[in-house]
């Protein structure tokens, strides 16, 4: 019995390291609280655990490793959100930290495109595989399909530069 609370309290502080440390599906959490402030709010898991949410909308503090183990929490229910990631943004900008608040919006428009196509999209971006062509039909469907605007631009971006350094595949 001690072993198995043990266990749970484990599994629950690395959930919320995940939560903690930044990073796909459309989730039902709510939107970003305006004004999060880093020293108010972070880390959201411990300060603000109302914010987070699983993709399926269960707080946080539902997951244990007892409904882990009665399969009441499945694998879905431990991804990120976008609107944690978009939180953990505000908070990254809040410290100075422009870059990586900008790394956490683009894997929040990823948590929408499916993980078989993220692969897709990932081989099709090594140099050699994809046409310019191709490489602007991923951009257009990210941009169209699934929102996915600031990626789109980074995809777009890399096949202008694989025609410039001739990285693209022969047509």
């Amino acid at each position: 019995m001690v072993e198995q609370k043990l266990v749970e309290d484990i599994v629950r502080e690395v959930i919320k390291s995940m939560y903690q440390e930044s990073a796909a599906a459309p989730a039902a959490a709510p939107a970003p609280a305006p004004g999060l402030s880093p020293e108010r709010d972070y880390p959201l898991a411990a300060k603000r655990p109302e914010l987070v949410k699983t993709p399926s909308g269960k707080p946080l503090t539902a997951i244990t490793l007892e409904k882990v183990l009665n399969s009441e929490i499945g694998p879905d229910d431990v991804r990120i959100t976008p609107q944690t990631l978009r939180m953990q943004a505000e908070i990254a900008e809040g410290v100075g930290r422009t870059q990586f608040a900008q790394n956490l919006r683009r894997a929040a428009e990823l948590t929408a495109i499916p993980d078989n196509r993220i692969l897709e999209i990932y081989n099709a971006l090594r140099p050699y595989r994809s046409t310019k062509q191709e490489l602007l039909d991923i951009a257009g469907e990210m941009e169209t399909k699934y929102n996915a605007r600031i990626n789109a631009s980074f995809v777009r971006e890399a096949a202008e530069v694989y025609e410039r350094r001739n990285r693209l595949k022969a047509e």
